[in-house]
């Protein structure tokens, strides 16, 4: 069971892959335009239960991915001195979460999505309390999982669907009414693979 923040410290110091949305389906063809950089936050709070992940329900109104779950974050502004400056200020945009209560751990391997992302996840510890204040420009909820229950990987599944006219395999981790696809499942499936590595 992963209680304290070492475990995670240690596991990233493991060699390992970059992922992708076409580990499931090579048969798809990449993208020819250059992939862009973007950047999220894994935030991570320990409460009385364990350490818990923070994730966000995207509003249903957005033009891309309405209503899925998703990682804080967003592409790379020019302004950005980094890929980890990238997810705090786009956590902080869409969560209230202050940079100042997150304590960076280390970084996940990169996904390249189907979109055309580079997606780099920052680890993050929250270190004290603070007040939710999502974005109804982007963000439906905020809500927390069980960690243990993203890094058991006999909670991952492989689903299908059709998807620009082809059946695409993706990972799925639901958890209670939150169902947990594509890259956000297979950057948590990695994790949950680093984790578990000797």
């Amino acid at each position: 069971m992963i209680s304290h923040k070492a475990d995670i410290l240690r596991a990233l110091v493991r060699p390992a892959a970059a992922s992708s949305d076409f580990d499931l389906n090579p048969e798809f063809a990449r993208r020819v335009a250059p992939v862009r950089d973007a950047g999220v936050l894994v935030p991570l709070i320990e409460r009385s239960s364990g350490v818990h992940l923070v994730l966000t329900k995207r509003a249903a109104h957005l033009a891309a991915h309405p209503g899925q779950i998703a990682f804080p974050g967003g592409k790379r502004d020019a302004q950005d001195v980094d890929i980890t400056a990238t997810a705090l200020r786009e956590a902080y945009e869409e969560t209230g979460l202050s940079p100042e209560l997150v304590r960076v751990l280390g970084h996940l391997p990169s996904h390249e999505t189907v979109t055309g992302f580079k997606v780099t996840p920052t680890i993050g510890w929250i270190s004290g309390p603070w007040q939710v204040k999502a974005d109804p420009g982007e963000v439906e909820e905020v809500f927390e999982v069980p960690l243990r229950h993203v890094l058991h990987l006999a909670n991952f599944h492989v689903q299908k669907r059709i998807w620009n006219g082809q059946n695409r395999a993706y990972y799925t981790v639901p958890y209670g009414p939150y169902y947990i696809w594509g890259a956000t499942a297979r950057i948590l499936r990695g994790f949950a693979e680093q984790m578990r590595a000797p």
